[in-house]
């Protein structure tokens, strides 16, 4: 596709997950970074935290001590900042910057004052990681602020984006030392709306009703909610990922988006059809031997396999509505036997012994609690293991509907599995996010990319573009938008139930018919078709800061 890309000299990109894997926002930017390398070349440049030792380094970056060097060599930065340089390990290996900022915390203090004075940032209520991302963020300001100073910059084009609220000190760092550079703030959640919703409290029905900052005060969120609003008012561009989102920044933040740039996806991520098949063949494999070994009985071989995956947030990524729809349909049966596995990292502290006992052993073994695979730290506080328990789901090992909670981050070594989270993926027959707070929604994207059907709700950014572009149906985009409000949670398990059981009725050649479109519509969500979003974020930022120079 033909992109009519601006004319730029450099742009930095600094976020909290750059070469830190922590949750969507990596692979938003992971993804991401390709086109910008096809269009702009090594201009642009990524900025993270250096939070990393020699004891546990970063394995998505490989440093390279030419790159910048010139700089390197002549910089002095302030407050005893440090950096790496190298290369992030993704598609476009783009240059990034990883900033040492730990000195920082000793003048944050004067930085907080001048931030109160100049954009009403109120940081006295500061607790959490307010402090941490504040420092990172000044650190990256100030390194962006001196590689600027030493390209001698002032009339050229340059663009500087910062990622959510954890960022957002970088910001106006640049607004006040560098306004000829172009500022752009993504919010990819609003920290007040995210937590509206996780204390359990309405945020749609009631939407028109919320104060932004009478929310975060009754919260104790007024210093991030502070920080955010700052960053999306003086920033010459504020962007935010979906409608859904728009609406709360408009509500909650007193500003409505200037553009929408939604998420696309990378086709790297994927497999070629042979290589998918083999992956398929590995993770069926691996997943039913851990189901049967810890039931005690073998699973048969045309078992319908299903997950949901992502954030440790019971109510706001659905998976109450997972599990209360996994029990309905065991109460009213399937045509086939069901594995339901529930992949979200929670406090883990180990896989569990008898668990890898019985995989070694195989599948007449057996385990008491067989729904879940780790050792938690917090059994009796985990509200995912309480609600499987509390429902019934250990006792009958004969069931047609077995759930799994594995609770850790699948990136390869997990003890149980060992399988990274896209490799098991692959062996899915479909997925279910059943959000009520979803943003966006990279979960069901990356599914129909895996060519696996998936289920999600009119809440999600992704399931509003579904509904904008194609049509609710396995086998017209193999995606069902289930419609959710403050007020339907009954409805929405019912639909769900019946989503995950026309699957499980579905012939094989059906099955196929709903993969294909799964991977038809996620050949619409490529960057090549949405960078253009951001091609015109630049553009206003670049309007913005010419005249203010």
């Amino acid at each position: 596709m033909k992109i009519d890309a601006l004319n730029l000299d450099m742009i930095f990109e600094t976020s909290w997950e750059v070469c830190n894997k922590i949750g969507g926002i990596y692979t938003v930017l992971s993804t991401k970074a390709l086109t910008l390398q096809n269009l702009y070349k090594d201009k642009t440049i990524f900025i993270g935290p250096d939070v990393w030792t020699a004891e546990n380094p970063s394995p998505y970056f490989t440093e390279v001590p030419s790159l910048l060097r010139p700089w390197r060599d002549k910089a002095e930065l302030p407050e005893g900042i440090s950096v790496r340089i190298g290369r992030w390990n993704i598609p476009g290996k783009p240059i990034v910057v990883l900033v040492k900022f730990d000195s920082v915390y000793r003048v944050k203090d004067y930085y907080y004052g001048e931030m109160w004075q100049r954009y009403g940032v109120d940081s006295l209520h500061a607790y959490g990681d307010y402090d941490e991302a504040c420092a990172f963020s000044l650190a990256a300001g100030m390194v962006i602020e001196s590689i600027c100073n030493y390209k001698r910059t002032r009339h050229k084009s340059i663009i500087a984006h910062f990622d959510e609220w954890t960022t957002g000190m970088g910001l106006l760092y640049v607004n006040w030392k560098l306004p000829n550079v172009g500022t752009i703030f993504t919010t990819h959640a609003t920290s007040i709306g995210r937590s509206i919703c996780g204390n359990g409290k309405p945020l749609y029905d009631y939407m028109t009703g919320y104060n932004g900052d009478q929310m975060a005060e009754e919260l104790n969120m007024q210093s991030k909610h502070s920080l955010e609003k700052a960053a999306a008012h003086n920033a010459d561009c504020f962007t935010t990922v979906s409608d859904v989102t728009a609406a709360e920044c408009e509500q909650l933040l007193d500003k409505r988006p200037d553009i929408v740039t939604p998420n696309g996806f990378q086709p790297d991520m994927t497999l070629t059809k042979a290589r998918m098949r083999k992956a398929r063949e590995v993770a069926r494999k691996a997943m039913l031997n851990v189901g049967s070994a810890m039931i005690g009985r073998e699973l048969p071989a045309d078992t319908i396999i299903a997950a949901t995956s992502g954030r440790c947030e019971y109510r706001n990524k659905g998976i109450d509505v997972f599990l209360d729809a996994a029990k309905r349909l065991e109460q009213e049966g399937v045509a086939r036997q069901l594995l339901l596995f529930v992949l979200v990292p929670a406090w883990s502290k180990e896989p569990r012994q008898d668990v890898r006992d019985a995989v070694a052993a195989g599948a007449t073994a057996g385990v008491a609690d067989p729904v879940i695979t780790h050792v938690l730290n917090n059994p009796d506080s985990d509200q995912i293991i309480g609600r499987i328990h509390q429902l019934g789901f250990s006792a009958d090992r004969g069931s047609g509907v077995q759930v799994i909670y594995v609770p850790c981050y699948l990136n390869g070594d997990d003890g149980i599995f060992n399988m990274q989270y896209y490799d098991m993926l692959a062996g899915m027959d479909a997925t279910a996010f059943p959000s009520y707070y979803e943003p966006w929604g990279y979960t069901p994207l990356e599914s129909v990319a895996y060519g696996v059907p998936t289920v999600t709700t009119s809440l999600s950014g992704f399931g509003q573009w579904i509904l904008s572009t194609s049509a609710s149906d396995f086998e017209q985009s193999g995606v069902v938008v289930i419609p959710r409000s403050d007020s339907n949670y009954g409805e929405v398990v019912d639909r769900l139930a019946s989503s995950m059981r026309q699957l499980a009725e579905a012939d094989a050649d059906t099955r196929e018919k709903y993969s294909k479109a799964a991977r038809a519509t996620a050949d619409k969500a490529l960057w090549d078709y949405f960078i253009v979003y951001y091609v015109d974020a630049f553009k206003k930022a670049l309007d913005a800061a010419s005249a203010r120079e």
